[in-house]
């Protein structure tokens, strides 16, 4: 019964986002603007938090700049909610129109030479956009290219969001599965490109690593690299720009082609220094609203002297 229930849920809820997903941009962009109205000024949707990142991300602006960031931040922020809707429809020709992919010569390059690729970006701009990267090749058609994502605990929602990222033929794998597909491609002698969304809180027994970030001393999640490392993927980090409104450049900037040869965590430690020009150069465009900073070093340092914590390898 509860299987039914979630496809009939399923099926109303994919049903409305489809109905709207068919509306032209500038119908969707007004009610981007309504939702502004609603979830910032009305709801004040997680304002404390959005208020209190920026702050802190940005002591020496002054707190008019830091309502400016704000307020551009929940703008975006709801046009990202309705381009991410506009996924389940959109044409590839209509896609290119909107999202430009830059240096993805150098991608098929590392294809050329019999390397697979890692793409490594954070929750910038419209990241759901990655998964029409393979539409961007021209010698590699065939390629395996999508997002590795976190379930959602909502069945409806994560079905959702896998049809919206396989739309234009990006391939969805959970975190927890990609270095099984990886190497099942790897078998198939099919070349692969995934984007490892790497900017997210770790728990508190995945902390291998602290970095500075934005003015914050932050748990950073190291696994990524490990996979990276064992797979000896060309590692480009995804440099994303929002040139105008429902228009973005997606470039890739290379780390490496060597991953084996770089120090330990030196891949992760070059993303989070790349990340953070990036979200320097516009931060309204980066996603203010998830308590990045809730875990305190002092805080793990403490767990660990009680044994409450087992660090996972």
């Amino acid at each position: 019964m509860k299987k039914v229930l979630n496809n009939i849920l399923y099926g109303v809820t994919y049903t409305l986002f489809y109905a709207l997903s068919l509306l032209p941009f500038r119908a969707l962009y007004i009610i981007s603007d309504c939702l502004y109205l609603l979830i910032y000024k009305l709801v004040g949707y997680r304002k404390k938090i959005v208020r209190k990142n920026i702050a802190t991300s940005f002591p020496d602006k002054s707190r008019k700049e830091h309502i400016n960031i704000e307020r551009r931040f929940y703008h975006w922020f709801c046009d990202y909610f309705v381009e991410t809707i506009k996924l389940l429809s959109i044409s590839p020709g209509q896609m290119s129109r909107h999202m430009e992919f830059r240096n993805i010569e150098e991608v098929e390059e590392c294809f050329d030479n019999g390397q697979s690729c890692a793409a490594i970006l954070g929750h910038y701009c419209n990241w759901e956009w990655l998964s029409a990267v393979g539409m961007a090749y021209i010698r590699h058609k065939d390629t395996a290219s999508g997002l590795i994502y976190h379930p959602l605990y909502s069945d409806t929602f994560n079905r959702l969001f896998i049809s919206l990222r396989s739309h234009l033929g990006g391939i969805c794998i959970p975190k927890n599965e990609i270095l099984r597909y990886l190497l099942k491609y790897k078998k198939e002698q099919r070349h692969s490109l995934f984007g490892y969304i790497s900017d997210q809180v770790p728990k508190w027994e995945n902390i291998h690593l602290w970095l500075d970030f934005l003015n914050h001393d932050t748990p950073v999640f190291t696994g990524g690299e490990r996979i990276m490392q064992k797979m000896n993927n060309a590692v480009f980090y995804v440099d994303m720009e929002r040139t105008r409104r429902g228009h973005y450049t997606c470039t890739f900037r290379l780390i490496t082609k060597t991953p084996g040869d770089l120090p330990k965590y030196e891949i992760t430690r070059t993303f989070f220094k790349m990340l953070e020009q990036s979200v320097r150069r516009d931060p309204s465009c980066y996603l203010w609203t998830h308590n990045r900073w809730k875990r305190t070093h002092k805080e793990y340092d403490s767990r660990v002297a009680r044994g409450e914590i087992r660090v996972r390898e």
